[in-house]
């Protein structure tokens, strides 16, 4: 349970940022992500100095551009929101390329555009130089309660375990001809999802008594190198938060 475990974010290359320790970068990303938040949404031009911020990290880690960029697409539930506040909020009207738009509702799409990214943007860099298992170490690091990082380390672990268990399910009913085509295949598939829970629960119940086994008395081993930071770490750490907050002082000022 303790192993490394690997991610479709991650990225596995050196580079200075990939070396910072997790719960280093845990509380820069926070602070970045509250700086940006906090930032007037008047302050257009703020918000472009924070994009070239990221951008600068981003070539520091070396994260090819069109793997955060892929995984940014969990936004698009936010911008289709942000598309549609200037057509269904009140207030003063302006017309743009012959449709009436409330100017409060632009305000508020490019508020939720702009910090919205942002904040997603940190995150995918965050979770693109930092596995899962050292953001966990991280977390706890950072005085998490040991019970949810325990939770969060269980699910992690889990979430594979039962992938798997799901796509060789799925192979045993394709090899029998079972494609599901329509209604008629839901009993089918209803059936699998409570044959998958009881696996699943059966699964948990053996691993839990192997760690009990093993000398498990609820609560986790520390893991090897996990240590306090350096201060030159803490301070490579604080660029990014202290340039933001510099920025959104500014933006505040003007």
């Amino acid at each position: 349970m303790g192993a490394g475990h690997a991610h479709k974010l991650y990225k596995d290359v050196r580079s200075p940022v990939h070396a910072l320790p997790a719960h280093c970068k845990l509380a820069a990303v926070f602070c970045f992500v509250v700086l940006v938040v906090v930032t007037p949404r008047e302050a257009v031009w703020a918000f472009g100095a924070y994009a070239v911020l990221l951008a600068a990290v981003a070539a520091v880690s070396r994260v090819p551009p069109r793997h955060l960029l892929t995984r940014m697409a969990i936004e698009v539930p936010f911008v289709a929101f942000a598309v549609l506040l200037p057509l269904v909020a009140e207030g003063e009207r302006v017309t743009v390329l012959g449709v009436s738009l409330s100017e409060s509702g632009l305000w508020g799409a490019w508020n939720v555009l702009a910090k919205g990214t942002l904040g997603v943007a940190a995150s995918v860099l965050l979770a693109s130089t930092t596995g899962l298992n050292a953001l966990l170490l991280g977390l706890a690091r950072l005085r998490m309660p040991p019970l949810l990082c325990q939770i969060a380390t269980f699910m992690v672990r889990y979430a594979d375990v039962i992938s798997e268990e799901m796509r060789r399910m799925r192979t045993a009913r394709v090899s029998r001809g079972f494609e599901a085509r329509g209604p008629r295949h839901w009993a089918v598939l209803a059936k699998s999802a409570g044959s998958l829970f009881i696996r699943s629960y059966e699964r948990g119940e053996r691993v839990h008594l192997a760690m009990l086994s093993r000398g498990y008395t609820g609560t986790m081993p520390p893991a090897l190198g996990d240590g306090p930071a350096a201060r030159a770490q803490w301070a490579r750490s604080a660029a990014l938060p202290l340039a933001a907050l510099a920025i959104c002082v500014t933006g505040w000022t003007l």
